[in-house]
This record gives C-alpha cells, structure tokens and sequence, in this order.
C-alpha cells in the first residue's frame, strides 16, 4: 500500500514557505521538442534522515538519491551534477537552501528529500523541488509506504520531478518483460519471459525451460500479458496472468485452421487483435476475452499479420505483402477501410502505435542493413530512421511515447549476440538495457498504479 498527498497536508509550518507558483510564472522548462536536447542540470540531494535516526533511514536516503539520479541522466533530459561539487550541505528540507551555493555549481534545479520511519514502521518519504535561479519551489509531495518499498517510491519520485520539469508524464515507476535467450544443456537455444524494472533491477523468471516463449506484450493494466509458445507444437497466442500465474491459450487453434501471433490489447484491455492462420495464409482476427469470440478483420489473400491498435481503438496497424512485399496498412478497428502508409524502399514490418497516437514505430531491411523509424500515423511526411545496425527488430515504446525500446543483434564469431537497447525520438541517447545475459522482444508496460 502505497499514498501520495501534497507536502502542504503534513508540514503544519509550510506556509512560512514560498509556495509553488503557477506553470506559467515558472520559467524552468526542459524544452523536450529540440532535435538535439540540451539536458538541464539538476542537483539532488541525498534525502536526509531526521536527527537522532538510526542508520536505516540514512540508507534508504542514499540509495533513494542514488536511483532517482540515475533514473533522470538515463532519460537523456537532465544532467545530475557531481555531488563532489555541492556547497551546502542539506539538513533540514524545511529550510530555504542557499539557493547562490547552488546557482555558482550551475545547478539549475535543486531536489531534497527526507526518510522517516514511524512508530508503525511506515516509511514517510517527503521531498521538494526547487528553481535555483527564481528561488521558487516548484513542488512538494509525500509518499506514505513500507520501507520494502523504497524503490518505487523512488520511481514515483523520479516520475514526478520528470513531469514537473518537462509537461510529459514519466516512465519510471514501470516493468519491462522481455525474452531472456540462453542455451539448453543440449546445446539448443533457450527463450524464457523474464521481468524487471525499467532500470533493471528486480529481475525474474516468468516461464521455465519446459517451452519457447516469444513476443510478449502487456495489458493495459499491466496484471496480464500475452505471448507466443510452441508448447503444442505450432506457434500459439498465450494469455498470462501475472498476479495469479495463471496461462492458457487464447482460443483453438483449431478454429482458424493454424498457428497464432503477435496478440494485442485494445486499450480497454477487453479484446485483443491478433494475426492467425487460416487456410494458409494469416488474417487478422478480433478476440474478445469475456464471450471468448473471435471475428475475422483482413480476408485478403496475401499474409497480414503483426497488428497493433492505436490508443483510442479505434484504429489498427499492421504490415501486410499484399503489395508485393511487407509494408505497413492502418485500417479501422472493424476491418474497414485499408489504406497503406508507408512507401519507401525495403521491407516494413513490426509496426506499433505510439501511446501519443501521432506516430508508429516500424522495423525495416533494406539492402542487407536493418532500421528502426518512425512514421506519421495519417502516412503524411516522411519517415524518420532513429537506428540502422547488423539487426532490428520487436520495437517497444516507453508509456509516455518518448522512448523506443528494440531489440538488437549484433554480429559475433559464434552468430549473432541479442540485447535490448534503447532510442529517444531525437535519434539520441542510445542506450542498452541491462539484463542478465542475451535478451530480446521487449515490451513495456503502462505506468504502475
């Protein structure tokens, strides 16, 4: 159990304080609409623990300083500045700070924060963020959990500080579920789900050995997610259930006649959109999860497959050869209407709807090299590459459609080594994701409630 509330409803003397001044009388903005972004520097502070503490509190201050930072220089958009450099040291975050110790280290932002441990062993997590040039403070909240709990609370505090600064909602407080690849003891490839934080850390395992699992995908509520197995010997679209563990298939193969992939949640996590086989070639079929129906969307002759709804649902993606080879088609949620959107030279595949709604990300190989784009989601104005390497595939992108996870391959003696990396919208800020050992097909979920 986790609560947030304004800083202002706990600190009874907080009135003695500037209060936060209205968005428009706050100049500090990171412009996140430049092709090439300048970060914004930011000191923050280890949170401080109140006098007398034992060391506990002091701790899970360090380590929540040390995961926000990390969480805001990740992003591409801030840069934390060396606490090497700090003047003052922060001991009282109900105190002003001086704020010209700040400004001549060419802070911009100052964040400080506060640990407490009550007798109920609730830990109270306070902090506020401040504009070192206007002296105003531009947010104050308090977060309310178990002391088992600091890392998200660091997410959360990260989130906040990312959407007070930039005018986007964040990404942090957020899971990644992904394929960890591996080797059997018979020497042939191992594909399991695995799970972790956004930043990598609490990792687990969510199916075993036993069968391949490929192409994950979450719910919009973030407690399910489907995948694809070749458990019954074809490939097959499985529901799980991450709160129960609870698996199954989505419907009988039998059916529509052959396998099923690359199933999608419509945003009111009801229905899924999913490319099955049927009489050889694959369509687009609508499942619905509570009447366990299916309806056939595509009909055409050539393979449609890889569907994705747009974020109202009421459009869907997919790559299609009905034009001689694979190119990306948007067409109503009910299979009306067709319309092909890409153009350009190569093979166009693995589309997937920005959360934003104005963009669809794409994979695509031409002339032996793999790219990652993006496109305008109307097919107007051209294509933008953000990645060209050795291999591309499965993009993923971050809940606020500002980052794009892929996976990516590169060439080894031994064959080809599989990691997920990750791109910002600019072009920049490649950066790879760390897992335990080789990893594909990310997918990310929505922010966490």
């Amino acid at each position: 159990m986790m609560t947030v509330r304004p800083f202002a409803a706990f600190i009874a003397f907080l009135a003695a304080l500037v209060s936060a001044p209205a968005l428009a009388q706050t100049p500090l903005r990171v412009d996140v609409t430049e092709g090439h972004l300048d970060p914004l520097s930011i000191a923050i502070t280890d949170f401080v623990s109140a006098a007398g503490a034992d060391g506990r509190e002091a701790e899970i201050g360090s380590e929540i300083s040390r995961v926000v930072t990390s969480n805001l220089a990740t992003s591409g958009l801030f840069d934390p500045v060396d606490s090497a450099a700090f003047i003052e040291e922060i001991e009282d975050i109900d105190l002003r700070p001086r704020f010209g110790d700040w400004r001549v280290i060419d802070a911009s932002a100052l964040l400080v924060g506060r640990v407490q441990l009550d007798d109920a062993n609730r830990m109270v997590i306070a902090f506020r963020l401040w504009d070192t040039a206007t002296e105003q403070q531009l947010l104050g909240l308090q977060f309310v959990s178990s002391p088992d709990n600091w890392r998200r609370i660091a997410h959360k505090v990260s989130d906040a500080v990312y959407e007070r600064l930039t005018g986007e909602s964040g990404y942090f407080d957020t899971r990644i579920v992904y394929v960890s690849e591996g080797v059997g003891p018979d020497g042939e490839p191992v594909r399991r789900l695995a799970a972790m934080d956004q930043d990598g850390a609490n990792p687990s395992f969510l199916t075993d050995r036993g069968y391949m699992a490929l192409l994950p995908n979450y719910s919009p509520s973030a407690q399910q997610i489907t995948y694809v197995s070749f458990r019954d010997g074809q490939a097959t679209s499985y529901l799980y259930d991450l709160e129960t563990g609870r698996q199954e298939a989505l419907f009988d193969n039998g059916g529509t006649g052959g396998q099923s992939l690359s199933a999608r949640f419509h945003p009111n996590g009801r229905e899924l959109v999913v490319s099955a086989e049927r009489r050889g070639g694959h369509d687009i079929f609508q499942f619905d999860l509570r009447q366990r129906t299916l309806r056939q969307l595509t009909t055409h002759p050539s393979d449609d497959v890889e569907p994705s709804y747009s974020p109202g649902g009421r459009q869907v993606v997919f790559s299609s050869s009905r034009s001689g080879q694979s190119q990306l088609y948007v067409m109503n949620a009910d299979g009306t209407d067709p319309v092909r959107i890409s153009f350009g030279e190569g093979r166009y595949t693995t589309p997937v709807w920005s959360p934003r709604g104005d963009l669809i990300a794409f994979t695509k190989q031409h002339q032996g090299r793999f790219m990652l784009g993006v496109i305008d989601a109307n097919g107007s104005g051209e294509e933008r590459i953000l990645y060209d390497g050795y291999f591309v595939d499965t993009p993923a992108w971050s809940p606020n459609g500002r980052v794009i996870l892929f996976t990516r391959g590169d060439a080894s003696p031994t064959g080809t080594d599989y990691s997920i990396w990750s791109v910002d919208l600019s072009g920049f800020n490649l950066r790879r994701l760390p897992t335990q050992g080789a990893a594909s097909d990310p997918a990310w979920s929505p922010l966490i409630d």
